[in-house]
């Protein structure tokens, strides 16, 4: 049994065996309307600018965030490498020093009363990193 041919003007799925003019992406009618692609090409370069700013942003605030970090590491290990006789008590304030023999050490010795080549001044943290004053 043949399947009869429908004429050229009528949309018709084999498939499917339905009428779907109506579901089509395009006009099937000579009177439709006519189907014009919306021109988004400054729609994506305004998006891509946005995001590359965006990117942009957040790439120097992540990389300021690192250079903090490991400022702060660099203090913690020149502090750590340091001679020290006693245990640093959490919130108060030491001075870090530089001997002539470029020896490193810790001392509560503030550098204004004293005549040692400071290297700086340092507070302990209550998570026990120490920060730069």
């Amino acid at each position: 049994m043949s399947e009869e041919k429908k004429p050229d003007q009528v949309v018709y799925n084999t498939e499917t065996k339905k009428y779907d003019a109506s579901i089509k992406p395009y006009a099937t009618s000579v009177g439709a309307p006519v189907i014009t692609p919306t021109d988004s090409i400054a729609w994506k370069n305004r998006s891509i600018t946005k995001i590359n700013h965006k990117v942009e942003a957040k790439y120097l605030e992540l990389k300021a965030e690192y250079e903090k970090m490991i400022q702060e590491f660099e203090y913690n290990k020149l502090i750590f490498d340091a001679k020290f006789t006693f245990e640093p008590v959490i919130g108060e304030v030491y001075h870090l020093y530089k001997r002539e023999n470029g020896e490193s050490f810790l001392s509560i010795i503030a550098p204004e009363h004293c005549n040692f080549n400071p290297l700086g001044s340092f507070y302990l943290n209550a998570d026990q990193t120490w920060e730069k004053i």
